[in-house]
């Protein structure tokens, strides 16, 4: 069975269900705590939307998770290993990919020359190609040459190309076209519905990732508020309007 050097299976292997938990995980940078006591599990497979206002700790989640911040208390897990110690170049190889709010593309580089940088294992072009064909028609302009909504597609694309197991996104649908978000939400159900990728999707279109989502975490003052059904939250607007300032009719 080929591992990491923590012991950890890699991309292909036998998994447990539970993909990753968090246990009483308190975060931040320096000493500064953004996050208290935060506690989940996640399911292989399984859609996960994190919501709140703006500055409550989402994208301070996305990044504990990926190895980013401080970690004050807690503990980390990855299919069963503590990865608390773990740098993030080795959480990546283990299995975590994370499409920051950033994008963090090659500017300088084309569309190909990107794809190209982030291949791993049995990965293809193809694969990035068949999800964004924009991509492919644009192979050869630089990173500095797309729109927004093609710098968005070629960021998800490199991250899916090093074959995570966990997709953290990090406010993907942030500043673009509504015809845009459409895409990439069928994109997201498309990598969701082939069960290979456990998705954390962090976003402020508060209607759209409830409506894609398994579960739901909502996060305020850097603690978890609510934790459930997804579905269920939609419908409860007294949560949605005190912790996220509105409300929603269906």
């Amino acid at each position: 069975m080929q591992t990491s050097g923590y012991g950890i299976c890699i991309w292909g292997e036998a998994m447990t269900e539970i993909v990753l938990e968090l246990a009483g995980v308190s975060a931040g940078y320096g000493e500064t705590h953004i996050l208290e006591d935060i506690s989940f599990t996640l399911k292989k497979g399984e859609r996960l939307a994190v919501i709140g206002r703006n500055g409550v700790g989402k994208t301070t989640l996305l990044s504990t998770i990926m190895g980013l911040t401080r970690l004050h208390a807690g503990n980390l897990s990855l299919k069963g290993e503590n990865i608390n110690r773990m740098p993030t170049h080795m959480r990546s190889a283990a299995g975590i990919g994370i499409v920051p709010q950033t994008r963090d593309i090659f500017q300088s580089l084309s569309v190909e020359e990107n794809l190209i940088a982030a291949l791993r294992g049995d990965a293809s072009l193809e694969e990035a190609y068949t999800l964004f064909p924009r991509l492919k028609e644009r192979r050869n302009n630089g990173g500095g040459q797309l729109s927004g909504g093609e710098q968005q597609m070629l960021s998800i694309a490199r991250t899916l190309l090093t074959r995570p197991e966990i997709v953290l996104l990090d406010e993907p649908l942030e500043g673009l076209a509504p015809v845009i978000c459409d895409m990439l939400l069928e994109v997201f159900e498309t990598l969701a519905a082939e069960g290979r990728h456990t998705i954390v999707l962090v976003e402020q279109h508060v209607d759209m990732v409830l409506g894609f989502a398994d579960r739901a975490v909502v996060l305020d003052n850097g603690v978890i508020v609510y934790q459930g059904d997804a579905k269920a939250l939609r419908k409860n607007s007294e949560i949605l309007e005190r912790h996220i300032g509105i409300g929603l009719t269906s």
